[in-house]
């Protein structure tokens, strides 16, 4: 069962939580930062927001944000790792805390199962006194990370050799109505999926509701996707056509590390970490909470839209205790109605701030998976897809369906089920730091580093 001061927190939680929906439901538009309208919220003042981003390698990860779409408040915060600048240092992988991890479905590797005080423990091979093996075959960056004096700027790439790592989209969570992609609980979660993952995160600012309804967080996802593949391109021409601004009246000009473009319709600036940096050919969803909802949904778009997207791939993704729902119930659901922060009640009440009020259905095509009449892809088409659920949540019967769905039809599907876990254990604020949050997020890069390996379907450490 959880400790005390869980359950402690989650009362308190709850209170507030169900305070602030019921004021929105009443009152949408008084709890906005800079307005409704299509611009969009995508933060609240009562919540704690991260310390500026900082383009600095300080604690092992630069950050900084990025405002994709001027008529919108979308935007994103760039998690880089350092280990784009060299390759990555050999390192044992931690097996303390194993046993915090229950058992997992479905899997399609071949990583050892143990057991160990009636616990299953889910293992990668061979870990003892072994080094992790680097599979991006990347170069070592030259730039000059100081100035003379010694006092770091800001990284900002230069040169040729940079090593490309793949891209992460991640999808905060907060029952679509709360949460912020710069809040202090999801910047220390990107960061530490970027080191461990080894990857370039982009947490994803998306609209909140009530002042902006479905489906636009949905497409503020996807907006994001063909913002990467935008950059991806700009990129590759920057690149080809550096140095020579003949023909076609395209101006190119790179100095200091910025890239620009500039044609007829104006100038549109190349994200300098990722141009140097990004790897769009290997990208990854994670979605935490609604944020699983959203990031299934891009990986859907993105095999409609195929080879528009080029050069992003989507090559798998992973939801985390996804907010699925339905009007059947599930045992859980029955169970856990009361469950810890996030009860059945003040989820449907969420729903209704997200949904339109003529839309509003427990099984909309964006609440459940499983109604026979979704629209879109087959799901044998979907990418390999981890999903992460906890014992005390009531969704997490849901999840577990859909992800056997998934293996029907041949997809790599595992689930990780942890034990005397609530919704948000590795998220959450006050959970953060617990070992269990720290194993999830060791499950989570195993098994993301063996779906972007450039070795294959190998595991990558």
């Amino acid at each position: 069962m959880p400790s005390i001061g869980v359950k402690l927190y989650s009362v308190f939680f709850k209170f507030m939580l169900k305070h602030r929906l019921q004021s929105r439901l009443q009152a949408p538009e008084n709890d906005a930062v800079g307005g409704g309208g299509s611009f969009g919220v995508t933060s609240r003042p009562e919540e704690e927001t991260a310390a500026a981003p900082n383009p600095r390698f300080t604690d092992g990860v630069a950050t900084k944000d990025v405002h994709i779409d001027p008529v919108t408040s979308v935007s994103v915060r760039v998690f880089l790792p350092d280990t784009c600048l060299n390759f990555p240092d050999a390192k044992t992988i931690d097996q303390n805390h194993a046993l915090t991890r229950r058992y997992s479905y479905g899997s399609s590797n071949d990583s050892v199962v143990s057991s160990s005080n009636d616990v299953i423990v889910k293992r990668a091979p061979n870990v003892d006194n072994f080094y992790r093996r680097s599979s991006y075959g990347s170069c070592i960056d030259d730039a000059n990370l100081k100035s003379e004096n010694g006092i770091y700027k800001g990284y900002n790439p230069i040169g040729n050799n940079c090593r490309r790592l793949p891209v992460m989209l991640q999808f905060h969570g907060g029952g679509f109505v709360s949460g912020s992609n710069d809040s202090v609980a999801n910047d220390f979660f990107c960061r530490r999926i970027a080191r461990l993952c080894d990857v370039i995160v982009l947490a994803v600012g998306y609209r909140l509701a009530p002042e902006n309804k479905y489906p636009l967080a949905f497409e503020d996802g996807l907006k994001v996707l063909h913002w990467l593949s935008k950059q991806a391109n700009l990129a590759e021409c920057s690149k080809s056509s550096l140095g020579s601004s003949k023909g076609g009246g395209v101006d190119l000009r790179r100095s200091e590390g910025n890239w620009h473009v500039a044609d007829a319709f104006g100038a549109s600036m190349v994200e300098p970490w990722l141009a140097a940096h990004g790897d769009p050919s290997r990208c990854v969803l994670l979605g935490v909470s609604c944020g699983a909802n959203i990031a299934d949904y891009v990986a859907r778009k993105a095999i409609e839209a195929g080879k528009l997207l080029d050069p992003v791939k989507v090559v798998a993704q992973v939801l985390m205790y996804p907010f699925f729902i339905g009007s059947v119930q599930t045992p859980s659901e029955i169970k856990l109605a009361n469950s810890y922060f996030y009860d059945k009640a003040m989820c449907i009440l969420a729903w209704r701030l997200f949904l339109p009020e003529d839309e509003f259905s427990l099984d909309h095509p964006a609440a459940n998976p499983l109604i026979s009449n979704r629209e879109g892809p087959p799901l044998k088409k979907m990418p390999p897809t981890l999903t992460v659920v906890a014992e005390h949540d009531w969704m997490r019967d849901r999840a577990i369906a859909y992800s056997e769905e998934l293996r029907r039809v041949k997809v790599d599907a595992p689930v990780l089920e942890y034990t005397d876990a609530v919704h948000e254990f590795a998220t959450l604020d006050m959970l953060l730091k617990t070992p269990q949050a720290q194993a999830c997020a060791e499950d989570i890069a195993i098994w993301v580093k063996k779906h972007i390996s450039l070795r294959g379907h190998e595991l990558s450490y």
